[in-house]
């Protein structure tokens, strides 16, 4: 067989100070794995907590100190081979999204550690709390402990989270898209109570996943076949000098992928997955994969819309619109029949989704810049508001029934309120960050005039909708008594200092971002230019 042309080959150049974050995560996520192999089991939990914040918050700090300064030049693989090939892309938007992922799995590991706690004074439960040493209370004490192996499969799932936002090609997109989803998978079946309905929620998500994947593999190969890479500016280069014979690939291709990533965001039709996962999944899994699961994927949405694909947007963006109306209506209008506060919670976070992809489709640098403000409120806001459900518990489980929050905010005042808080964020109240947010989606979507004004008139209604069901919620811990005979069992477990501190710190910010939100809404404006 004959050598092939020198030519043929190409060196890569990897710039490892821009990709040290992803690095750092890799390798503590290897490190939990033999802390899980060697480690006696009695020391396991501990060192396995302290072993996954250190690697995450160390991380962060080399993101802030050292990434920030090697950002891509150029993403193209023509003339410049970024930062791996140009398959993974360090831009502000990646560096933005990845820095606020970390935060997220920080917040989320600290919820995921509540069974470190002992039974020490409540900072939301002090005229409440279960009795020490009660009953009540030790059955709540030992409902949120988790098993030490979910710390290592949650850093690999960060891994997959970095990449997924910063992948500059379909095919290193896929593979962030895999790495993220399979730890998931098996996080959402390692809840210790109500085991079935857990393991039932991993097995349809693991199902519904794997066929979004194939889809979305399917669509990368037919925009292989049209433009003859699957690098995202050299998609955006064949769009803008079609007319060949491939051109019938695009839109498919387009669609497809576009599945792909609308399941990953829990957007109608491809939503069904989303309540009985949130349902079925540990609740502090559930905050942590609602918040930093959808960052991600709006992320690779944004790549794939501002890099690749915006040249042939009249062909693809109407149904997309189509797609954001129909998840704002069914998330908003469903969430009113619900009884269950995580899947309650789940049909907002569809809605939420709709009101996302209004931003997403404003083709504007500011909307790019409201979608990342909306996504690191939102995400703040759903992990604290997981992180309250889980402290609320009743015969050792989680007391999601809306009948046992009953007159919550009597008995346990502060637990109420930081909830209500919550919910008010939700609803797009203003001094909340939900207010800010989205009017930072909405105004560049009103701007883009045409199907973005429609987007925004339904957006509203569908707010107006959900603000009555987050405030039946409020009425129903502050105006409504228990029902006669119903069994005084629910009580506010006293949260762990490392719980405490996430809920903390998401209420405190969804305050702050409502009230101050410009430093950050300058930040996401100053990072949302991407590099094509």
């Amino acid at each position: 067989m004959p050598a092939l042309p020198a030519a043929t080959f190409t060196t890569a150049s990897i710039d490892y100070a821009a990709l040290a974050p992803v690095l750092v995560v890799v390798g503590t996520a290897l490190l939990g794995v033999l802390v899980e192999a060697f480690v006696p089991r009695a020391a396991r939990y501990v060192t396995q907590v302290a072993l996954t914040l250190v690697g995450l918050v160390a991380a962060f700090l080399v993101l802030v100190l050292l990434s920030v300064h090697h950002q891509t030049a150029t993403a193209g693989v023509k003339g410049s081979t970024g930062v791996i090939l140009g398959s993974v892309v360090v831009d502000g938007p990646a560096l933005f999204l990845q820095g606020t992922i970390l935060v997220f799995a920080v917040l989320g590991v600290l919820t995921m550690a509540e069974r470190l706690g002992g039974r020490g004074a409540d900072a939301f439960t002090p005229m409440g709390a279960a009795t020490p040493g009660s009953p009540a209370e030790a059955l709540a004490d030992r409902a949120g402990a988790m098993t030490s192996e979910v710390f290592p499969l949650t850093l690999f799932a960060v891994v997959g989270m970095l990449l997924f936002p910063a992948a500059g090609d379909l095919l290193t997109m896929f593979i962030a898209l895999e790495v993220l989803s399979l730890p998931l998978y098996i996080l959402t079946g390692l809840a210790r109570r109500r085991r079935l309905l857990s393991q039932e929620a991993s097995l349809k998500y693991f199902l519904l996943g794997a066929f979004s994947s194939a889809f979305f593999l399917f669509g990368s190969a037919l925009l292989f076949g049209f433009a003859g890479s699957v690098y995202l500016p050299d998609i955006a280069e064949a769009i803008g000098t079609s007319g060949s014979q491939l051109d019938g690939l695009l839109l498919p291709g387009v669609v497809l992928v576009a599945v792909g990533l609308l399941f990953k965001v829990g957007a109608v039709p491809f939503h069904a997955w989303t309540p009985d996962v949130y349902q079925g999944a540990p609740t502090p899994v559930t905050g942590f994969m609602a918040a930093a699961t959808k960052l991600a994927a709006f992320g690779a949405i944004l790549r794939l819309v501002y890099v690749g694909i915006a040249g042939d947007r009249w062909s693809w963006a109407p149904g997309i619109a189509a797609v954001a109306i129909l998840t704002m209506v069914v998330g908003a209008v469903l969430s009113v029949t619900q009884t269950d506060v995580k899947r309650l919670l789940a049909y907002s976070s569809i809605a939420h989704a709709g009101f996302i992809l209004t931003g997403v489709l404003a083709f504007d640098k500011v909307g790019v810049g409201g979608v990342m403000f909306y996504l690191v409120a939102y995400g703040l806001a759903t992990i604290a508001a997981f992180g309250i459900v889980g402290i609320v518990r009743a015969d050792g489980a989680e007391a999601t029934h809306l009948s046992q929050w009953a007159g919550l905010g009597k008995r346990h005042p502060w637990t109420a309120t930081a909830f209500a808080f919550l919910l008010l964020a939700f609803a797009g109240i203003p001094l909340t960050s939900g207010f800010t947010s989205k009017f930072a989606v909405f105004a560049p979507a009103l701007r883009s005039g045409g199907m973005g004004t429609t987007m925004v008139v339904v957006g509203l209604v569908c707010s107006a909708i959900t603000v009555f069901v987050y405030a039946r919620v409020i009425v129903l811990m502050y105006f409504t008594d228990r029902a006669d005979g119903a069994a005084d069992n629910v009580a506010v477990v006293s949260p762990s200092a490392m719980t405490t501190v996430a809920i903390t710190f998401g209420a405190a910010l969804t305050l702050v971002l409502g009230v101050w939100p410009s430093q950050l809404l300058q930040l996401a404006n100053d990072a949302s230019q991407f590099i094509r």
